[in-house]
C-alpha cells in the first residue's frame, strides 16, 4: 500500500468526500518539525484526482492557541471539508469547532504513518471496534488495568451518555475509544519513565524524565501521590505545582484514561527525540494506554503513560500486555471478519512505540532491552 492510498481512506471514508466537494487543507509546515511536507503534498494530490476543490492554508504553530482566528474560520466557512495536517486541530477539537463542518484531525504525521496499516486499513473498521469497546465499557461491572511494570488500578467504568464525552471531529485515523471518566478508578500507575504533555497546551520544559522508576496513586479520580526515589518524586510534585500554578487548573485532577486500539499504529523514532510528536502518534497503539491528568477536562495537561496494558472487562483480559483482542468481545469478530484488511493487521501488530520497558526489580529500577 501507499501513502496515496491513505490519503484516499482518509478523504473518503473518514471525511465522505465526494467529487465537486470543497476541502480546506489547514496545514503546519514541517520547519515546526511535528508533520513531514510530505503529507500535504500527498494529501493535496489525492484531493485533486479524487475531484475535489482543494484550498490550502498555512496555520502555523501557536502554543497558546484557545480559538479559531476570524480569517481561518471565515475560510472554513466556505468550504464542505477541513482537514487538519496540523496540530492546531487537536487543540481546538474539543473547544472552538463549527459543529456543521465536516472537520478531520490528522494524526498520520508523516508518508510512512499514511501509507502503513495505520493510514489504509478501513477506517470504518476502527469506528466500529471503537463504538464495540465503548458498549464493553459501558455495560462492565468492573474493570481492571495492570501491566508488567506493576499498575493496577480498578473502577466501575461511569461511561458518558452516547452523545457526550466525546468530540465531534473526526480522527484520522480512528485510533482510541471513548475516553474513561477516573472518578470511580483507585489504584497505582507505572509511569513509563517521564511525564509529558497532552498536546492540549504547550509550556516550557514539557516534558519532565525521571532517573528510575515512578508510580503514580490515585484515589476515586484523584492523584494521591507517587512513589519512586525521592529525587524523582519531588521533580514530580514540582512539576504538576508548576503546571497547575501557570495555567490555573486543578493540581490533582484525573479526568479519564484509554488504550489504543490500532495495531497498524508504529511509531519507529524514539520517544525522546520528540515527546511532542510521539504524544499525537504513537497513542493509538494498543501497547500504550494514556491517562489525562491535571485540568478537570479532557484532556487534561499532564498524561501517564503505561506500556503494555492488560485490561480486565469483568474478568476478561480484552487487552492482554498491549495486545488488543477484538474476539473477547461480543460483536469484535463479527467486525473482523466484515472488514479482513482489518483481520490482517490484528494478526500482524506493529510493536514499535518509541518505548523502552522500564521494569521495577527488588534492587531497583532496570531498563530492559528496547521495545521499539
Amino acid at each position: 500500500m501507499t501513502a496515496m492510498a491513505g490519503a484516499w481512506n482518509m478523504l473518503a471514508n473518514c471525511a465522505g468526500a465526494r467529487r465537486g466537494d470543497r476541502v480546506l487543507l489547514a496545514y503546519e509546515p514541517a520547519e515546526y518539525g511535528y508533520f513531514d511536507a510530505s503529507v500535504l503534498n500527498t494529501v493535496g494530490r489525492m484531493a485533486h484526482e479524487m475531484g475535489l476543490i482543494v484550498k490550502t492554508v498555512n496555520v502555523g504553530f501557536d502554543p497558546h492557541v484557545t480559538r479559531l482566528s476570524d480569517a481561518l474560520r471565515a475560510q472554513m466557512d466556505k468550504v464542505d471539508i477541513v482537514v487538519f495536517l496540523a496540530r492546531l486541530g487537536d487543540q481546538l477539537r474539543f473547544c472552538d469547532m463549527p459543529k456543521e463542518k465536516r472537520i478531520v484531525v490528522c494524526f498520520a504525521l508523516d508518508d510512512n504513518l499514511l501509507g502503513s496499516g495505520f493510514g489504509t486499513t478501513s477506517y470504518g473498521a476502527f469506528v466500529a471496534l471503537k463504538d464495540c469497546v465503548t458498549d464493553a465499557l459501558s455495560s462492565a461491572a468492573t474493570v481492571r488495568v495492570t501491566c508488567p511494570n506493576g499498575t493496577d488500578v480498578v473502577g466501575t467504568p461511569e461511561m458518558p451518555h452516547a452523545d457526550a464525552g466525546d468530540t465531534t471531529v473526526s480522527r484520522f485515523p480512528m485510533s482510541v475509544f471513548k475516553p474513561v471518566p477516573a472518578q470511580s478508578f483507585s489504584g497505582r500507575v507505572a509511569l513509563c519513565g517521564f511525564l509529558t504533555g497532552t498536546g492540549s497546551q504547550y509550556y516550557d520544559d514539557y516534558t519532565l524524565e525521571f532517573d528510575g522508576a515512578v508510580m503514580a496513586y490515585l484515589e476515586q479520580g484523584r492523584l494521591v501521590g507517587f512513589d519512586g526515589c525521592p529525587r524523582d518524586v519531588a521533580a514530580a510534585n514540582a512539576h504538576y505545582d508548576r503546571i497547575s500554578g501557570i495555567l490555573g487548573i486543578d493540581r490533582n485532577f484525573v479526568h479519564s484514561w484509554h488504550a489504543g486500539i490500532h495495531p497498524g499504529c508504529g511509531y519507529l523514532q524514539e520517544a525522546r527525540a520528540n515527546y511532542e510528536r510521539w504524544g499525537g502518534a504513537a497513542f493509538g497503539n494498543p501497547r500504550i494506554l494514556h491517562f489525562h491528568t491535571c485540568g478537570a477536562y479532557a484532556p487534561g495537561e499532564i498524561s501517564w503513560n503505561v506500556l503494555d496494558p492488560t485490561i480486565w472487562m469483568d474478568g476478561v483480559p480484552v487487552w492482554e500486555n498491549g495486545v488488543f483482542h477484538p474476539s473477547r468481545l461480543a460483536g469484535g469478530q463479527a467486525i473482523l471478519d466484515r472488514y479482513p484488511d482489518a483481520a490482517a493487521v490484528f494478526a500482524h501488530p506493529d510493536a514499535h512505540v518509541g518505548l523502552a520497558a522500564w521494569r521495577v526489580m527488588s534492587d531497583g529500577p532496570a531498563l530492559l532491552e528496547a521495545a521499539s
